[in-house]
């Protein structure tokens, strides 16, 4: 008897010690905070991003995957309605009052991405530390909402030449971990990631300045990600993570 039960521990013990990668699609959702380096630290504040993804994790533990976040923040360091404004340091509205204008920060981020989990646990072998590399576009512009849409100076298409709309190719590194577990809503990556864009305005006049914008720029992002992550299988294999 103690033959038979010391077996069954022994196969429960072997199972567990044979979980292996399977591949994976993957929805995700994720969000981020991000500080401005280089060009883009002259122009904005802190950022934050928020968007979706669809990756694959093949059973070699490779990452392909398309991602694209929405780029958005409360600070803009450059003055962009400096020709606006009066000597009192305000805009005015048509009526000659202080404009209601709220000035933030929007841009937007596409990517395709490819890398590697590698496990650290060997009960777990979809789980580990994920590394990927990309490339693709990004987008950021001065978003300028007139409240009382009392501004005349940038009604309809004159926004254009104060909004300084900028875009490039950018490439982007993601280092940090990816835990895959045994129900859909314990799926989850967290990590560090890095954007360098190579950038240029696609106005064709500043209006603050007077002169067109044909400056190349270097625009960098750095911060910290977190994203929840639905599997797309119908059942775990029997397998797959026992403990």
């Amino acid at each position: 008897m103690r033959f038979l039960v010391l077996l069954l521990f022994l196969s429960l013990v072997t199972r567990a010690q044979k979980d292996s990668a399977i591949t994976i699609p993957m929805l995700g959702v994720h969000f981020g905070a991000q500080i401005p380096l280089g060009d883009l630290d002259e122009r904005f504040g802190n950022s934050f991003t928020a968007g979706g993804s669809f990756m694959l994790k093949t059973h070699k533990n490779w990452i392909l995957g398309v991602e694209a976040s929405y780029l958005f923040g409360g600070t803009v360091k450059e003055d962009v309605l400096e020709q606006l404004t009066n000597p009192d340091g305000f805009v005015t509205d048509n009526e000659g009052y202080p404009a209601n204008l709220r000035i933030t920060q929007r841009g937007l981020i596409l990517g395709l991405t490819f890398g590697k989990v590698i496990p650290i646990f060997k009960s777990n072998a979809n789980s580990g530390l994920m590394i990927t590399i990309g490339a693709g576009y990004l987008q950021h512009k001065v978003h300028i909402y007139d409240a009382s849409q009392r501004v005349a100076s940038i009604a309809g298409d004159l926004i254009k030449g104060y909004d300084r709309f900028t875009s490039g190719i950018s490439v982007s590194q993601f280092i940090g971990y990816l835990h895959m577990g045994r129900k859909r809503l314990s799926n989850f990556y967290a990590g560090f990631e890095f954007y360098e864009a190579f950038t240029q305005s696609v106005r064709k006049l500043n209006y603050s300045t007077g002169l067109p914008d044909t400056a190349k720029r270097n625009d960098i992002l750095m911060g910290f990600r977190i994203g929840w992550i639905l599997p797309l299988y119908k059942k775990a294999p029997d397998d797959f993570y026992v403990y």
